[in-house]
């Protein structure tokens, strides 16, 4: 892992503003996804907002500042929202999945477009489309394991990860079928055997994204 030096007070501020634009991003999604429910209770609210403020300081810590930071803090944000609701309601909501990959590959192509240099964006692009048909191909040999949601996830999680590198796709992909099965068996040990309908596998997608991004170096 690489770590980018950084001033302590910019760590500070990216774990404070992830606090703040977690709430903001609950209540975005309350009012754009009104079928999903009334707000989360308060312990949920301060816990996703919790775990985006240390996403923002990780993130930042990683990479540092630089033009291609907002894209991951976007990633963070959205990463936290979506695995609240799989958790919650076994449904990543295709409004936020398309958010995270059109505003994901356009934040990530604004450096490229700066400095003329296209290959990162173009690698983000074929990254995207391979992790998309890997997990169609999954989901359809496995429906009961990988449902349309998490294909199309990991259309957005394979730009970010492509953008990386092939190496960073080829284990965060991996990294993700594998953290997804582990976490099904947990749930069916938890359950004592009884085989629950639906097993959310998101957030573990979308942990093992972002934890690739964060120790692969």
């Amino acid at each position: 892992m690489t770590i980018a030096l950084v001033h302590p007070l910019i760590i500070v501020t990216a774990a404070l503003a992830g606090l703040i634009l977690s709430p903001l991003a609950e209540l975005l999604v309350a009012r754009m996804l009104p079928r999903l429910g009334a707000m989360p209770s308060g312990k949920v609210r301060m816990t996703t907002a919790a775990v985006t403020g240390v996403l923002f300081a990780l993130l930042t810590l990683r990479f540092g500042v630089i033009p291609e930071l907002p894209a991951y803090l976007l990633l963070a944000l959205l990463a936290v929202q979506l695995s609240r609701i799989d958790l919650q309601l076994h449904l990543l909501p295709n409004g936020l999945v398309l958010m995270l990959l059109a505003a994901g590959f356009l934040l990530l192509s604004v450096p490229a477009g700066i400095d003329s240099e296209w290959s990162a964006v173009l690698r983000a692009a074929l990254g995207g489309v391979t992790l998309f048909f890997v997990y169609l191909i999954l989901g359809l040999i496995s429906p009961g394991g990988i449902g349309m949601g998490d294909v199309k996830l990991a259309a957005p999680l394979g730009v970010y990860l492509g953008y990386l590198g092939w190496s960073e796709l080829f284990y965060g992909g991996t990294l993700g079928f594998v953290a997804g099965g582990l976490f099904t068996i947990l749930v069916l040990r938890l359950s004592r055997g009884k085989k629950p309908s639906e097993v959310a596998h998101g957030p573990a997608m979308l942990a093992a994204a972002l934890g690739v991004m964060l120790l692969h170096s």
